[in-house]
């Protein structure tokens, strides 16, 4: 690779088309407007968080992936940066099923 003073050609570095982070920004323009329409039908319940939630995961993992250039990286590093993330939602979980189980435990106990 020839380098002049340091800085690499412009040929040797991947180039990505405008067209995929412009359709990226429309769809998450997309995501967050239905986002604000389930408050303004006044979506209330599980519907509502479900769906807050949906939308929230499906504009994060577009950001991670084609903005922070996950889409492009080795399997390794997309190992390295998803898996801890993954376990902690896995534990807090596990940690939510734990904490249910004690609190209906307590309740039925104070309330006999």
């Amino acid at each position: 690779m020839d380098t002049v003073a340091g800085h690499a050609r412009a040929e040797d570095h991947q180039q990505h088309p405008v067209s995929i982070y412009l359709w990226i920004w429309a769809l998450l323009f997309i995501f967050s407007t239905f986002s604000y329409l389930i408050d303004y039908f006044h979506l209330h319940g599980y519907l509502r968080w479900s769906l807050i939630i949906t939308f929230m995961l499906l504009k994060a993992g577009f950001i991670v992936a084609v903005f922070m250039h996950m889409a492009w990286e080795r399997l390794a590093l997309k190992f390295a940066i998803l898996v801890p993330p993954l376990c902690l939602l896995i534990l807090i979980g596990l940690m939510a099923v734990e904490g249910d189980y004690t609190f209906l435990t307590r309740l039925a106990a104070f309330l006999r």
